[in-house]
């Protein structure tokens, strides 16, 4: 909670710490703002369920999305069973999100199914990170099971700084084909459009009824140069994420959109549904 609001961290890695680049590591220490990793993590680097919880917990974080990633040439492979005995401690607070690469998973309609079998309440797709067009047919699979389940798609759209990414994947009308071909899908933008993007994803937002801006990774200070006079307006169709641990805390990010927000002229209601209201109706965590 946060002033009596709902907060809901859309936007969190917590992996075997093993199973991660170099690039990674180094990412959380440029951009961690000292989270305390070693009291997260055993030894070895397997996550601590209880010692998370407790973290997210203190942080005001009422519901978290924990993601998996399988994108071995960038960040490494994180496969959704790593998070799921932090789900298993509290499910209410943790939920997983499934991740599809069409290098790796054939058919991706069965590895998706198998991984909403855990639990996964949305589906992860990284184009820059596992190298692919998020318009290739190789995942209209997933994305017709998709529309005929409810389940939310997030698209990473922006750059990424990992070695091996694919910029050029992540630009959010790239996702024009897929907006055609599957209306009723539920699309949320990860990261805005992050980089060179932040006008084709505020656009989207605002035209698709289905599509969702969410600001994990952005500076919450900065939105009002990303989005200019469209702040206020994408307010009631914006998600909170933070990209943890690449940030410098939930609570002062979730404390820092909240200000922003209301200096942009929202009202306190908009400022709910983007901290947290959102989320629980697109992601169903109510």
């Amino acid at each position: 909670m946060l002033g009596g609001r709902l907060v809901v961290d859309a936007h969190v890695h917590v992996a075997r710490l093993p199973t991660l680049s170099a690039d990674w590591r180094g990412w959380v220490r440029e951009f961690g703002g000292g989270v305390p990793l070693d009291g997260l993590f055993e030894p070895d680097g397997v996550p601590r369920p209880a010692e998370l919880d407790a973290y997210f917990a203190a942080e005001g974080a009422d519901h978290v999305l924990l993601f998996s990633e399988y994108s071995p040439k960038t960040t490494g492979i994180q496969p959704i069973e790593d998070v799921l005995p932090v789900v298993a401690h509290n499910p209410i607070r943790f939920r997983p999100v499934a991740n599809i690469n069409p290098h790796l998973h054939y058919p991706v309609k069965t590895e998706l199914a198998r991984q909403v079998s855990l639990g996964a309440v949305a589906c992860k797709i990284h184009p820059v990170h596992a190298g692919f067009d998020p318009a290739d047919r190789m995942l209209y699979p997933a994305y017709a099971y998709c529309e005929e389940h409810a389940l939310p798609v997030v698209v990473h759209c922006g750059t990424s700084t990992f070695a091996g990414s694919a910029n050029s994947y992540g630009e959010p009308a790239l996702l024009d084909p897929v907006f055609r071909d599957f209306p009723s899908l539920t699309v949320v933008l990860a990261h805005g459009g992050r980089g060179w993007w932040y006008d084709q994803a505020a656009f989207l937002t605002l035209m698709r009824p289905n599509t969702w801006l969410e600001v994990s990774g952005l500076p919450p200070a900065r939105l009002p140069d990303y989005y200019g006079a469209s702040l206020a307006r994408l307010a009631r169709k914006m998600v909170f994420g933070t990209d943890w641990p690449g940030v410098p805390g939930v609570q002062r990010n979730a404390a820092a959109l909240e200000k922003v927000l209301l200096a942009a002229g929202c009202s306190e209601d908009d400022v709910a549904l983007a901290l947290g209201g959102n989320a629980v109706r697109i992601f169903g965590l109510a």
